[in-house]
């Protein structure tokens, strides 16, 4: 009986199916930031949808909140986009899915979880 070797990098195949989960979502993050850049640039803006009674009523208190709150989830998810595209490149230079700190494979499992993953559990533990 032969030991079994330890993989040491993702074959080309298992690569091309991480990139399809990462392009999936990279286009989701890239169409939420746009919602929220947008949702901040009307927010600045002084056009006539904010005069709404009906909005004006139930969001008075809210108004500022809301816009802090989109600023603060557009910095993560363009945070996120950056975290995806780095894994992009981390896939075309053969890489991707390698720990950082200890050098050896993270599970697919925990890559197909969380796509932009750069340490192992036991890394990310130390």
């Amino acid at each position: 009986m032969k030991n079994q070797v330890e993989k040491t990098h993702y074959s080309d195949k298992e690569l091309e199916e991480f990139k399809a989960l990462i392009i999936e979502k990279l286009d989701v993050a890239r169409k939420n930031f746009a919602v929220l850049r947008e949702t901040i640039m009307q927010s600045t803006s002084n056009d006539t949808a904010d005069t709404s009674p009906t909005f004006k009523v139930l969001e008075e208190g809210a108004s500022t909140l809301s816009k802090e709150e989109a600023v603060k989830l557009a910095e993560r998810q363009q945070k996120f986009i950056q975290h995806l595209e780095a894994a992009l490149m981390r896939i075309e230079n053969k890489t991707y899915g390698i720990c950082r700190e200890t050098g050896k494979l993270i599970p697919a499992d925990r890559l197909r979880a969380v796509p932009h993953a750069t340490l192992s559990i036991e890394a990310k533990g130390n």
